[in-house]
């Protein structure tokens, strides 16, 4: 684990997933965008179109707001709804006064673009591969006054343990924590949603990647009350329109808080399917990241470039690895999928990698 400060000229921070899948790409099985699949439910259309009629009336947030801390038992003044969690990396950014900001990665780029963004300078804390990409909190600097991380981690599917990410709150420093997946692991373990005793703590999360509302952007924050008053005043006026709010409220609900629960260990065991028929690849150098408990699978392995090349070809687009600080051109970040879908990935796995190979 090191801190980097030389990358000024580093990987496209602004690349995702979804540029797989764009124009040509839309037509390939889709294993690169981290969305669970066959979402939205059909309960959830229905409640979001039902919507539509009040569209002629302002947004009026304090139905969610309040649905939101009433599920993470807190009070609604450490909620503020956004537009995704991508905002709020965004309102952050703006709204904070912040000297020494790190961004531990490999993890989602958006919170360090943002902070570049807006006129900050950012050190990276860079977790090891030979460490299994996990944190030691005695890496990051004394000195940082805004510290980020994500859990489970995206790309590396690692889940760091809650005490461990809570050794790094400080007086007077504030500790992103990017829980946009954590409703995908089970029991929510290692949670810090909802948590009041964690200095500077301010959580994110998302309804983007369980329920399959990217389009519809819609995600909050959890933090301490002057933080949330802090970000609010950093947000345009009704910035998150009334059909994600009806969303908002009906994700907060017990039928959904039970069918993300169901969904998460339904994830686990296709995970643990992808996993299994990837081990069979070690003897063409394939390596995964282990233990994995996102919806999502990081691996490593020779010539990974004509590998993807050739898997689209074949009708099927992954996650290239090299935008992410701290991997490289032979890494490549897997979306968990059905059975079904994952044996047709595994065979065409075989075909590109024996392609690559000659």
């Amino acid at each position: 684990m090191r801190t980097d400060r030389t990358h000024s000229q580093g990987p496209d921070l602004r690349h995702h997933g979804d540029a797989e899948v764009r124009d040509d790409g839309a037509r390939l099985t889709d294993l690169a965008v981290n969305v669970r699949a066959d979402t939205p439910p059909a309960w959830l259309r229905e409640r979001i179109a039902g919507s539509l009629a009040g569209l002629a009336a302002y947004p009026d947030g304090r139905q969610a707001r309040a649905a939101v801390a009433a599920r993470h038992e807190v009070p609604v003044e450490r909620v503020l709804l956004t537009a995704g969690a991508a905002e709020a990396f965004v309102l952050l950014a703006r709204a904070l006064t912040i000297r020494h900001a790190v961004v531990v990665h490999p993890q989602f780029t958006e919170p360090e673009a943002a902070l570049r963004d807006a006129g900050h300078s950012v050190d990276r804390v860079l977790l090891r591969e030979e460490d299994g990409f996990r944190l030691d909190p005695a890496a990051v600097p004394e000195d940082a006054d805004l510290v980020v991380v994500g859990n489970p981690t995206n790309p590396t599917s690692v889940l760091h343990p809650a005490a461990t990410i809570a050794e790094l709150a400080r007086p007077g420093r504030t500790l992103v924590v990017d829980e946009a997946f954590l409703d995908a692991v089970p029991s929510e373990r290692e949670a810090l949603a909802g948590r009041t005793d964690v200095p500077g703590l301010v959580v994110l999360r998302s309804l983007t990647k369980t329920w399959g509302l990217a389009g519809l952007r819609i995600g909050y924050v959890l933090a301490a009350p002057e933080t949330i008053a802090d970000l609010e005043r950093a947000q345009p006026l009704w910035p998150v329109s009334t059909p994600a709010l009806a969303a908002a409220v009906a994700c907060m609900e017990p039928r959904a808080l039970a069918e993300a629960a169901h969904a998460a260990h339904r994830v686990g065991t296709d995970r643990a399917h992808l996993v299994a028929g990837l081990r069979e690849f070690a003897p063409d150098g394939l390596r995964v990241v282990e233990p994995a408990e996102g919806p999502f699978v990081l691996v490593r392995l020779p010539r990974a470039t004509d590998v993807r090349r050739h898997l689209r070809d074949l009708g099927f687009a992954v996650r290239r690895g090299d935008t992410f600080p701290g991997l490289g051109e032979e890494w490549l970040r897997l979306a968990v999928r059905d059975r079904a879908t994952v044996n047709s990935f595994l065979q065409a796995l075989d075909q590109a990698v024996t392609l690559a190979q000659h």
